[in-house]
């Protein structure tokens, strides 16, 4: 013991002190720099002088005229709106209640109490309650319309255009359950500069105002939390108001701002004149006058008019203003003032012509690439051209695979002499065929469950025959019944299972017992990676693709365009009142404005009016909790389009790979895919899903992503298959497949684990769809096995751009008449 002890020696500690080491000065060689740095490069930082410091007093100089600068810009701005250089301030009154009178308040604004000078009544095409109005004491003149909310379309419309809006609140509730969906559509969309108001407070106790107010206030904090509140209820009232609406911060909307607009004031139509040998059109030439907004108009730009499509222009003239503001003012002390007219104002002046579009540079209306049928054919091949031919055809490797599969799906396929008994036929067209399965095991549990729900009902019937004998159905429940509709609730139920299902086995699919899964799936291909396996987004594209455009860099075009709009200067100015002759324009336009809907037309950007796949990132609105699938037609609000359409969803991902989703998903950004005309961001999109009844739900909001036809959206689905017999790391699986061909075929595809095991198929056991196959670890008897196999989808070319008019919907409430009930 002792001499073991003797030779054990002291061991350091984890406390042991540890000295530097000396500094004795070597030089290191550039071999040894670059091997520690290991091929790092240090920052290169800038002197002094070549950074440009300011000192303190410049840079607190440099402040101040970047504040000065700032400052004059927002005066600048407001002095233009409603001043003689600028347009009529526009502003739209919006009740939010049914309660809410927003006639009394357009009336309230323009009595002579109110300071303002009334000088057009019914200025806009269409509204009957619109009017002009000068106010000489503040220098602004404005434009008021009453728009009602029946007609969400309209009202949409005329938010994109108005400078301002006035929101007629009830003095109770504040807004009801349709004026909430009104503003979560404005706000989706971009809501303007606004003011909230509301009447019949002046009836209301001293004492109890002040809390019917703080009420009020307290609702509005929840949509406006900085917004002011105007009672409403005399002419001092109403100047306060006018007041604030002409000083307030205009807000900007980037959709709007980047293009020129305008709301029709004025709207003439002229039939062409017949074609010799044709019979009667119903085409002809649209003559709008209004107020440029926005950026200058050009005679030569596309027009598009908000729900009826793209026009050309003619020519653009410059009529008289029929709101000048070349008033003046006479003050007497205590007697008010009195406003009157100049001499010479009531002449109008001669309208005279500002452009004429030229024909040869005017763009063109073609939405859609031109298709050759014979761009694919080839000329006769030469002698040489032949002799290679037949050289590569001697030294090809043959191998079969299915109809319509290209080379580069090929290059996974295993190299197999097997026949197949008969040919495939290739699908027609890309729909939701791969979801068969999925339909026949939602059928299978809608069948069980009505079957076990029969048999309980049955049960119930038996004890209770007696009570149900008794009791009568009540005209209450008679009255339910007849308005439910059994189609769409029987579709309802359908669509909420396929969604518990997807969401508890997300993209699992069932093999088919009758027919081959290499048949079946023969359009999937299985991928190492999904983040890094390529794919040829050029590849196999559908014919579809020869009838859209695309860039060859979209965000460099999108900033080109955008720069040269904002520095054009020619064409009508912003604030110019002219008239527009826009050629070719059915008469159902004129119609429109003549059933009292509101004309909003915008100036297109280039390429604007072209066909192409736009990509759309929205978020689902909570107020709508119905089931969206891939593919389901849906309204869409896209800037100043809308128009009809059916498009895919897929993730929001990195990569050159994004994975389809087959439902709407409420909890993170979804990117819609459609085939649409090109509209360059920032613009904000609305999805609305039409009902039966005419009413439209507000499903989703978000903006312009991209425009991108090369963007490849891959569909997954999941085979399933069950771990027989496990030892250790291999293990037999069945039910994957049911056939000896299937697992060959399937063979090079990786498989999974819902545990996070990775493996892959080692041999076929028997003919009946055993397979043995090999993980990276032990396997559970209560795992999983998966193979997941892609296919790329492209969005259907559903494109439709009539828009049915939305009906406003309300609560479906059921009147009960006495005579319904039993009274007894």
């Amino acid at each position: 013991m002792a001499a073991n002890e003797e030779k054990q020696g002291h061991k350091a500690g984890v406390y042991k002190q540890k000295n530097k080491g000396h500094k004795h000065g070597r030089h290191r060689t550039k071999g040894e720099i670059e091997r520690e740095n290991k091929g790092r490069v240090s920052v290169t930082t800038l002197t002094k002088k070549q950074r440009k410091e300011l000192k303190k007093m410049d840079r607190r100089h440099k402040a101040n005229q970047l504040r000065r600068t700032k400052k004059d810009q927002v005066l600048t701005e407001k002095r233009r709106l409603g001043s003689r250089d600028g347009p009529p301030h526009l502003v739209a009154v919006v009740s939010l209640h049914a309660n809410a009178d927003a006639a009394a308040i357009t009336k309230l604004l323009r009595s002579e109490g109110a300071g303002g000078v009334l000088q057009q009544e019914k200025c806009i095409s269409g509204v009957s309650d619109s009017f002009g109005l000068i106010l000489p004491r503040f220098k602004q003149r404005f434009t008021f319309l009453n728009q009602t909310t029946a007609d969400m379309h309209s009202l949409l419309d005329v938010a994109k255009v108005a400078d301002s809006l006035v929101f007629v609140l009830d003095s109770t509730e504040g807004w009801d359950n349709y004026g909430d969906h009104c503003l979560s559509c404005l706000f989706a969309q971009g809501l303007p500069s606004h003011a909230l108001v509301c009447q019949g407070l002046s009836d209301v106790s001293v004492k109890k105002k002040v809390d019917f107010r703080k009420a009020l206030s307290k609702i509005t904090e929840i949509r406006f939390p900085d917004t002011r509140l105007f009672p409403l209820d005399s002419d001092q009232d109403a100047t306060l108001l006018l007041r604030h609406l002409g000083s307030q911060r205009q807000r900007k909307l980037g959709f709007r701002s980047r293009r020129s607009h305008l709301l029709a004031q004025h709207v003439t139509f002229t039939p062409n004149s017949p074609v010799e040998g044709s019979g009667p059109t119903d085409l002809g030439t649209l003559c709008v006058s209004g107020y440029v907004r926005g950026r200058a108009l050009h005679a030569d730009r596309l027009a598009h008019i908000s729900g009826h499509g793209d026009f050309q222009l003619s020519q653009i003239d410059a009529p008289s203003d029929p709101l000048p503001l070349n008033l003046t003012r006479q003050t007497k002390p205590g007697k008010g003032r009195d406003v009157e007219m100049q001499d010479g104002d009531e002449k109008e002046a001669p309208v005279r012509v500002l452009m004429k579009a030229d024909p040869s540079s005017r763009e063109s209306l073609q939405a859609e690439a031109e298709v050759d049928p014979m761009e694919g054919e080839q000329t006769w091949p030469t002698e040489q051209d032949l002799l290679e031919a037949e050289e590569a055809r001697k030294n090809k490797r043959l191998m079969k695979v299915p109809k319509g599969t290209s080379d580069y799906q090929a290059t996974w396929i295993v190299d197999e002499d097997e026949e197949e008994n008969g040919e495939t036929d290739e699908e027609s067209s890309d729909d939701d065929d791969d979801d068969i399965m999925d339909e026949t095991m939602a059928g299978e549990e809608e069948e069980n469950d009505s079957q076990e729900a029969g048999s309980q009902v049955a049960s119930e019937d038996e004890e209770e025959e007696e009570e149900l004998c008794s009791t009568e159905k009540g005209g209450a429940d008679q009255r339910y019944d007849d308005n439910m509709d059994e189609e769409a609730e029987q579709e309802g139920l359908k669509r909420y299972r396929e969604a518990r299902s997807h969401e508890m086995f997300p993209d699992e699919v069932d093999t088919p017992l009758d027919a081959a899964a290499r048949i079946r799936f023969q359009r999937y291909r299985g991928l190492k990676s999904f983040r890094s396996s390529p794919w040829d987004p050029m590849e196999n594209l559908p014919l579809d693709y020869s009838r859209i455009f695309q860039f060859q860099s979209f965000e460099r075009t999108r900033r080109r365009i955008l720069a040269e709009a904002a520095a054009d200067e020619n064409g009508a100015m912003d604030g110019w009142y002219v008239t527009l002759h826009i050629i070719d324009v059915p008469f159902s336009v004129m119609e429109s404005v003549q059933s009292g809907k509101p004309l909003v037309l915008v100036s297109l950007l280039p390429h604007e009016q072209k066909m192409s796949v736009m990509h759309l990132l929205v978020h689902r609105h909570p107020s709508n909790t119905e089931p969206i699938k891939s593919k389901e037609e849906l309204v869409f609000h896209c800037g100043f389009r809308r128009f009809r359409a059916c498009p895919i969803f897929s993730q929001h991902t990195t990569g050159d790979k994004h994975k389809m989703e087959r439902f709407l998903r409420p909890d993170a950004p979804t990117v819609v895919s459609v085939y649409a005309p090109i509209t360059f961001p920032p613009a904000g999109v609305l999805l609305f899903k039409q009902r039966n009844d005419g009413a439209q739900d507000l499903v989703a909001t978000g903006s312009v992503l991209s425009c991108d036809p090369q963007r490849v959206v891959l569909k997954r689905i999941v085979l399933s298959g069950h771990p027989f017999k496990i030892n250790r790391r291999s293990a037999v699986v069945r039910y994957m497949f049911f056939n000896r061909e299937d697992i060959m075929w399937f063979k090079p595809v990786e498989l999974r684990t819902k545990w996070g095991r990775r493996g892959h198929i080692k041999e076929a056991l028997g003919t009946h769809g055993h397979m043995k196959c090999v993980f990276d670890s032990q396997l559970r008897s209560q795992d999983t096995v998966l193979m997941n196999l892609y296919k790329r989808v492209y969005p259907r070319w559903t494109y439709d751009p009539y828009v049915p008019p939305q009906l406003p919907w309300f609560k479906k409430e059921i009147t009960i008449e006495m005579d319904d009930l039993d009274m007894e």
